[in-house]
Order: structure tokens, then C-alpha cells, then sequence
């Protein structure tokens, strides 16, 4: 009888348990994965939600706790685990995670991928502090055996300012049954105090500057003096959420705002929403945003990396500019809330955009290949390593 071909185990690497963009995306590559050829082994760097999501799954989940990058302290543990776990090939999703783990797997000469979710410099960055992130860029892209950019625009601003960085392109996938307009929800309008005769615009991102939730809230508060109808849900936390709060106070509109925690019904409060915001500084290819439109919401965003290869301005939302943005975000949101025959034909595109463009099991099958094309090349180093040759 033919020897049976061992699974490949891969070690996907995530800085932190709680649930965001790059964390959605390793979910559902690890739901989608073929399980028959691969068997993931998730390691994050905190706790959090994410890790009950993958328990759940049975998907054995390792725990290596800093918030640190390049974290020389906790390299060796990340080694150990490898070891221990018999891995591979080794999967890093963002900056700080393969800051953690690039050198274990170097030392084993195991394969390595780096995943961009967004880079960790941006243009609003002190130059000192973007020198050291661009520095610290070039030498875990250096490094990899293979570099992915999650949208054209991010392998764009890697190779401006990286030395000969070059990567492929593979856009984030949504699992469009767990995103499914057609799906039966719970009543969140009802669980929350929101009228059906109110406009429900949702933001659901960390409460941090780049994501722009002071901005939102003051182009919010122009906006319901023009629509009284409208209502906003912020749903998150981070270190401006304080801030926000206070500034609720002080523009009035306490009555009009409901902020929420971060929540694991995700698909439930996008069914309850009416119009999508996502005002941010930069992206990489944002999760948040395609899953509301495979919900098929109407939705707004900034014309910066990412955002601007999913939103086609007036075809399936408004794209504004950061140039203007209290007073065109504040415009956006009562065009839409007062368009019906806007608001449904960008529901209608919306959903047509994911599934033609950002489908889950096709990003899985992307990746895959990469998998595939490099477990190839060093398939019998890992079997001398865990056999002590």
C-alpha cells in the first residue's frame, strides 16, 4: 500500500487574541483551510475571544503572552513550540507577530511568510518614529520566504519605501454564509432601544486615532442637526473610547449615540445597521468594511490604501477625502441616510462586490498555493529536524 502523505503543519502567528482585521482573517483562512493537506496550530500573543473562537473549532491555540514587538525575551519559547508542535511552515499575520517568531523559524530553517495587514509606518508618524517602523519593515521582509499584501495599494507603499520589496498580492476573503444578508439575526434595534423609524449608522473598529472615532463623532453631531432621524453605534474599545465619551457630552448628542463594547455577534449588529462608516487614516484591505458590505450595508470610507480598492465612489458607497473630512464624512452620511435609491443600490453592489471579489474559500485557495509551492522545496528538512538528524 502507498505510505499515507503527512499533513503540513503550519503555525499561523497573531499578535493578539482580540477580535480585528487580521485576527477575522486568520479565522477564516483556518476555518477554510483544507483539512485533509494542512493541519493549523494558532499562537497568539495575548488572550482573548479569538482564542474560545478557535478552541471551539478545535484548532489547538497557544497562548506566549507580550504586547512588545521584537520581544527578544519570548523568542525562544516561540522555538520551543515549534519544536514541540513539529511545524512546518510558519505563517506570521502582521508586524508584531513576525517580529516574534521570524527568528525561530530561521534558526530551524523552517519556511516563512509574512502577511502585510497595513504597514506599521504611516505618513502622520513622527519621521524619527517612521524611520525606525520602515527599518524594522525592511528586515523582517527581507527575511521571508514570501512577502503578501492583502491589496495593490499596500504592495504599492511597501515598495516606495522598502529596497527591492516585492510580494504577492492575495485580498482578504469574508465568509459570505457567516456574512449573509438572507441570514436569521437577533434583534439587536430592539435589544438596544433603536425605533425602526431611526437611521442606524455603525461603526465597529478599535477606538484608536488612525480609525478616526473623534471624527466621526463631530461630523456625527453636524450631521443629526440636518437628519434628526439618525442615530450612531460605536462598537469598540481603545485608548481614545474615554475620549469619546467626554466628546459626546460636549457636542450634546448623548441621546443620539450608544456606545457598545467590542461584541461577538458581529453579523447580528451589521443586520441592524442601515449605513457603515469606516473613517480611517490608512489601511491594508479592511475586513470590518467587507463584511458589512457582503451584509449588504451601505458604506462610507476614505480614499487611503485598501478602502479605495473596495469602494467604488457612487457605485457601492461614497469614498471621501481626509483633505475635508469632518464636513464631507458629515455630507456622505446624510446623503445616504436621505437617498433610499442610493442607499439600496449600494446594498444591492455591495454584496455583489464580495462575492465577485473578497470571497473566503477563494483567499484560502490562494494561499494554499504558497503553502504548497514552499513545503515542496524543503519537504525533507523538517522530517531530519523532528527526528534529530
Amino acid at each position: 500500500m502507498p505510505q499515507l502523505q503527512r499533513k503540513i503543519r503550519v503555525l499561523e502567528c497573531i499578535r493578539q487574541g482580540q477580535i480585528g482585521g487580521g485576527e477575522s482573517h486568520l479565522l477564516s483562512l483556518v476555518e477554510n483551510l483544507d483539512r485533509n493537506l494542512y493541519e493549523p496550530v494558532v499562537l497568539s500573543f495575548t488572550d482573548g475571544p479569538m482564542i474560545d473562537r478557535l478552541k471551539a473549532m478545535n484548532v489547538p491555540t497557544h497562548i506566549i503572552h507580550t504586547e512588545k514587538p521584537f520581544d527578544i525575551r519570548k523568542w525562544k519559547k516561540v522555538k520551543q513550540l515549534i519544536l514541540g508542535e513539529k511545524i512546518d511552515l510558519v505563517h506570521a499575520h502582521g508586524t508584531r507577530a513576525n517580529s516574534n517568531v521570524f527568528w525561530a523559524a530561521k534558526s530551524l530553517k523552517l519556511p516563512i511568510i509574512y502577511t502585510v495587514h497595513g504597514w506599521s509606518f504611516h505618513g502622520d508618524q513622527h519621521p524619527l518614529v517612521r524611520k525606525i517602523r520602515v527599518g524594522g519593515e525592511k528586515l523582517l521582509t527581507s527575511k521571508m520566504d514570501v512577502n503578501i499584501s492583502v491589496s495593490d495599494s499596500n504592495k504599492k507603499s511597501g515598495q516606495k519605501y522598502l529596497h527591492n520589496f516585492n510580494s504577492e498580492v492575495i485580498n482578504n476573503g469574508i465568509d459570505r454564509k457567516r456574512f449573509n444578508p438572507q441570514g436569521n439575526f437577533k434583534n439587536i434595534r430592539e435589544e438596544l432601544g433603536i425605533s425602526s423609524g431611526e437611521t442606524l449608522v455603525l461603526f465597529i473598529a478599535r477606538f484608536t486615532s488612525h480609525k478616526q472615532p473623534l471624527a466621526l463623532l463631530k461630523a456625527f453631531a453636524v450631521a443629526v442637526e440636518k437628519n434628526p432621524s439618525l442615530k450612531l453605534l460605536m462598537v469598540g474599545d481603545g485608548d481614545e473610547k474615554a475620549e469619546a465619551l467626554q466628546l459626546v457630552k460636549q457636542l450634546g448628542i448623548q441621546e443620539r449615540v450608544i456606545f457598545q463594547s467590542f461584541r461577538q455577534d458581529v453579523p447580528d449588529v451589521l443586520a441592524a445597521a442601515d449605513i457603515f462608516v469606516l473613517p480611517s487614516l490608512w489601511e491594508g484591505l479592511p475586513i470590518g468594511l467587507l463584511e458589512a458590505m457582503s451584509m449588504g450595508k451601505a458604506v462610507i470610507g476614505t480614499n487611503v490604501d485598501g478602502t479605495c480598492e473596495v469602494i467604488e465612489h457612487k457605485k457601492n458607497g461614497l469614498l471621501i477625502e481626509l483633505s475635508n473630512l469632518t464636513e464631507d464624512l458629515a455630507a456622505a452620511i446624510v446623503q445616504i441616510s436621505t437617498d433610499e435609491q442610493m442607499r439600496k443600490e449600494f446594498e444591492t453592489n455591495a454584496v455583489l462586490t464580495v462575492k465577485n471579489k473578497f470571497d473566503a474559500a477563494a483567499m484560502t485557495r490562494q494561499i494554499e498555493t504558497v503553502y504548497a509551492a514552499l513545503t515542496r522545496k524543503d519537504n525533507h528538512h523538517q522530517e531530519k529536524v523532528y527526528n534529530g538528524v
